[in-house]
């Protein structure tokens, strides 16, 4: 299983419990950046790939064991079959650019409509 992942919001933060746990059962891998747009959704972002649009800015993580880390992570993005239908966000692997080139990693893409929604112009989640 790909253990990397590329995090772009709320996993970043210091203040959230399963961002903590991120980052005690992972590494930093590299800063890097994928094609898309980054949404604005109140609490939290959402990210929706797109080959033809600006970068969205992350941080790739190389988890320890990710079949447990990407498990606990599902929940809280609310993943997977057991969740709410349709997934407010999905888990799929993408190409993220790093400085030593294109990697292929996890991440969670928003997965419902964007409209109204306000667009994170300079693709960076801070809060």
């Amino acid at each position: 299983m790909n253990d990397l992942l590329f995090v772009y919001g709320t996993l970043l933060n210091d203040y959230n419990k399963y961002g903590v746990y991120l980052r005690d059962n992972s590494r930093f891998y590299s800063q890097a950046t994928v094609k898309g747009k980054l949404y604005d959704i109140g609490e939290y972002p959402g990210a929706v790939l797109c080959d033809e649009c600006d970068l969205i800015y992350g941080v790739i993580l190389q988890m320890d064991d990710p079949g447990a880390t990407l498990g606990l992570l599902d929940i809280y993005e609310g993943f997977g079959a057991s969740q709410p239908q349709p997934n407010e966000f999905i888990r799929v692997q993408a190409e993220a650019q790093t400085t030593s080139g294109p990697v292929e990693c996890w991440i969670y893409l928003y997965n419902l409509p964007t409209c109204g929604l306000i667009l994170i112009e300079n693709g960076r989640y801070i809060k």
